[in-house]
């Protein structure tokens, strides 16, 4: 279900465009969404889009991922095993700050007069440029020329290059490039829980400020999680104008000053270079030192090789990851595709922007694009996010895995906390502490150690790494297995199968129940990986074998154990309707009423109290259908459409994680309408703001299931059972070619899906043998290319 209907932009003014963003008129009342599009980051640093001068409502917000502050978390009833500490993501010294001023007059957008304004997010540059014609109240006009970047190559870098030129006559000009520290940052609206918490003091606290000719120096820290921050600026001007400078800093504030005798015609160019560097462990002098040593660099290859290094690292980006679309026809120019393929490039884009760098933290909810979820990692990452990176970008797949391992310490006592043995990882987290007030839509949530569980193997199997499973995989799947078993009994009641009750799934409408049929499903996979996993090392590794048991206190008793379990486990089925239930209690609810619930009441969280919610036949996001695409060997066709036609009515899609997988279930049943509605409303979730919430951060996990739509949806590739398959269908556009690479065990392979065919091409690597449909293909550097014909039929998925 698709309920919301939002104030669009004028489409003139944002017109669709395969490579930008494009803004050609200013907007205030989308400002705010705006700031969340245009968004630079690199998966440590992000700069949310607001203009260097400022604006109305501006959320000046700067991020660092992981830069967080702690406090204790407060109930009105206290109850043991409650997590005790929030953490919420800080919004730090905003560096970008330019201010223009010309003969005294502020550059203030909203009411200056603009003869001519274009700004747009360069997704194949990765900047953010704009030029506007500025004519001030006496008569002036001034050309202004920006480009923004967050460095992808230099995690710490951050340059702004600013060019003012007066077109008609002279003027004094004052360009003031500022840093700001302890700015307003967003408020949490009360009933929404998706916001932020708001601090109610100070977060950061000053540590040391100064100046170095046009070089300013801010360093803070936080008092409770004992982090520290320093951002550096230094400031180059380059003119043939005459004019003079003068810095000043105090310790929340620092300015670099510019006064130009600007005459006419003669450019003013500014470039501005940004630095930012944290830790729980450096001092202030060593942290102080580092930024300079950084900016010394910096400042001295100059914003040209900034922009080099950055157009580099994209082209590589593109080369391994760009999803195409292209339109058959003699018309090449057909407006809905270039949007489809606009939508595709900035959902990828914002996805790397996310992760890039995010080398010992994880990948928040919204990125580093807005503080909603307070900067916290969910198990987004590993079932949305994951599967887009081990095909693209294995590397930062492995640091997303190793950041998880290295949670270890913390997911053993969590789980002692919560009377298990093993380990429990955190629901929502910053730290590796769990952060989450709620325990039933929380720590509930059992399912993350089997998402994590199962990102693991797919990541093992996709790049064959399996010294990372021997080194930090293995411990990990030791813990997890003796939670479910731990968890888990043999019920006299359910013919002496293996239950886990009082959990709850996915669907965060249906919370502690009783054999939540995800849950179980993804732990059987658990414990049968592990098994797997610990046999293998016994029989082929006996020295990472005997790592592992020192490091685990593995008992040999225990493997048998989980196979039972496994073998035993409990998965809901209702023989009348032919569907698995979502748990024992679901089909014994009232329905939800749909056809009295106003548009305007959705999500349903924000209007309704959670018990009424909970006792009602409703659904929040996919549950039995992410477990149908996720362990896609287990089902037939015929199981995923009974469950399909039965939960995709009671499917509010009030989360942004259901489109997507809606979108891939109704492609692999057939039902390519539906497939093609779910497919866009994915797709389109940020960008035509589908939920409204644009403003707060961009659906980062969303926007990997964009990734999979298109790849598993429409690609109809197959990966479950450890093999590499294909049952493409047709592209989510009529008339179109689909066209997407994939690397797999070190090779890179492309596929192309036209109306009638698929063509095959390994474009790097020896040797690579995959399936279309049921056929064995093998591709090599000789005989590098295979064409199939697309099956018109409905896929046949292997028999469970």
């Amino acid at each position: 279900m698709i309920h919301h209907e939002r104030l669009r932009p004028p489409p003139h003014d944002y017109p669709a465009d395969e490579w930008n963003i494009i803004e050609r008129g200013f907007h205030p009342e989308f400002l705010a969404q705006l700031e969340t599009m245009l968004s630079l980051g690199n998966g440590y640093l992000g700069i949310r889009g607001c203009p260097e001068e400022g604006g109305p409502n501006a959320e000046n917000t700067t991020l660092i991922n992981g830069f967080h502050e702690t406090r204790p978390i407060v109930y009105g009833e206290e109850a043991y095993g409650f997590a005790k500490t929030g953490q919420t993501i800080c919004n730090v010294t905003d560096s970008k700050i330019i201010k223009l001023f010309v003969d005294d007059e502020p550059l203030w957008l909203p009411k200056a007069n603009i003869l001519r304004y274009d700004r747009r997010l360069n997704m194949k540059a990765g900047t953010l440029d704009r030029e506007i014609l500025w004519e001030t109240p006496s008569g002036k006009q001034v050309l202004i020329t920006s480009r923004r970047l967050v460095s992808l190559a230099n995690k710490h870098v951050a340059a702004i290059s600013y060019c003012v030129t007066l077109l008609n006559a002279e003027a004094f000009v004052v360009i003031s490039s500022e840093m700001a520290t302890n700015g307003p940052s967003s408020q949490i609206n009360g009933e929404d829980p998706r916001l932020s918490r708001a601090f109610s003091g100070r977060a950061l606290y000053p540590r040391a400020s100064y100046s170095k000719d046009r070089r300013i120096v801010l360093c803070h820290a936080t008092e409770r999680s004992r982090l520290t921050l320093v951002c550096a600026a230094d400031t180059v001007l380059e003119t043939s104008c005459t004019y003079a400078y003068k810095a000043v800093h105090a310790e929340d504030f620092g300015q670099v000053a510019f006064n130009i005798e600007a005459r006419r015609g003669c450019p003013i160019q500014l470039t501005k270079y940004m630095v930012y560097h944290s830790s729980q462990t450096a001092s202030v002098e060593e942290l102080c030192g580092r930024a300079e040593w950084t900016l010394d660099r910096v400042v001295a290859h100059g914003f040209q090789e900034q922009l080099g290094s950055q157009a580099e690292y994209m082209e590589d980006f593109w080369r391994r990851s760009d999803v195409r679309i292209r339109d058959i026809r003699e018309d090449r120019t057909k407006r809905t595709t270039v949007e489809i393929q606009q939508a595709i490039r900035f959902n990828l884009f914002h996805i790397l922007q996310a992760s890039a760098r995010a080398e010992d933290t994880g990948v928040p909810a919204k990125g580093l694009t807005g503080q909603a979820y307070e900067g916290h990692y969910f198990w987004d990452t590993e079932i949305y996010l994951l599967p887009f990176l081990i095909y693209t970008s294995p590397q930062i797949a492995r640091h997303l895995l190793t950041f998880r391992y290295k949670m270890l310490p913390q997911a053993r006592s969590r789980a002692q906390q919560l009377g298990h043995r093993g380990a429990m990882f955190p629901w929502r987290t910053i730290s590796g502490e769990e952060a989450s007030a709620y325990y039933a839509a929380g720590t509930a949530q059992y399912h993350i150690n089997a998402d994590i569980m199962y990102a693991l193997r797919k990541y093992v199997e996709a790049t064959g790494d399996e010294r990372f499973l021997r080194e930090c995989g293995a411990e990990m799947l030791v813990e997890t297995a003796r939670l479910w078993v731990d968890l888990g009994f043999y019920s006299d009641a359910k013919g002496g199968k293996f239950c886990i009750n009082a959990v709850t799934g996915p669907d965060e409408y249906n919370t502690v129940v009783n054999n939540n049929a995800y849950t179980n499903l993804m732990a059987r996979e658990n414990l049968r990986y592990a098994a797997q996993t610990v046999e293998k090392l016994r029989s082929t590794d006996p020295d990472a074998y005997t790592a592992l048991v020192h490091k685990t206190s593995l008992d040999v008793s225990e493997v048998p154990a989980w196979l039972c379990a496994a073998q035993s486990m409990y998965v809901p089925h209702d023989d009348r309707l032919k569907i698995i239930p979502q748990d024992d209690s679901f089909l014994e609810k009232q329905p939800w009423d749909f056809s009295h619930t106003p548009r305007e009441h959705y999500p349903l969280l924000l209007f309704y109290h959670p018990l009424d919610i909970y006792r009602k036949q409703v659904i929040k996001q996919a549950d039995v259908i992410l477990a149908m695409f996720l362990l896609d060997d287990a089902f037939t066709v015929a199981d995923k459409k009974r469950n399909f036609d039965f939960y995709d009515p009671l499917t509010t899609g009030d989360s942004s994680l259901s489109s997507c997988v809606e979108a891939v279930i109704a492609a692999q049943v057939g039902d390519m309408d539906k497939a093609v509605r779910y497919g866009m409303a994915a797709l389109l979730m940020d960008l035509a703001d589908v939920g409204g919430n644009v403003k707060d951060g961009c659906h980062i996990a969303s926007m990997g299931g964009t990734w999979m739509m298109l790849t598993y949806g429409f690609g109809g590739m197959r990966d479950s059972d450890g093999t590499l398959s294909f049952w493409p269908r047709r592209a989510p556009q009529d008339n179109a070619i689909l066209r997407f690479p994939v690397r797999y065990r070190g090779q890179m392979l492309e596929i192309e899906i036209g109306a009638d065919r698929v063509e095959y091409r390994l474009l790097g690597g020896e040797c690579l043998v995959i399936r279309h449909e049921r056929e064995e293909i093998r591709l090599t550097k000789e005989h590098p290319t295979a064409v199939r014909p697309v099956s018109r039929r409905e896929v046949l998925s292997n028999v469970a």
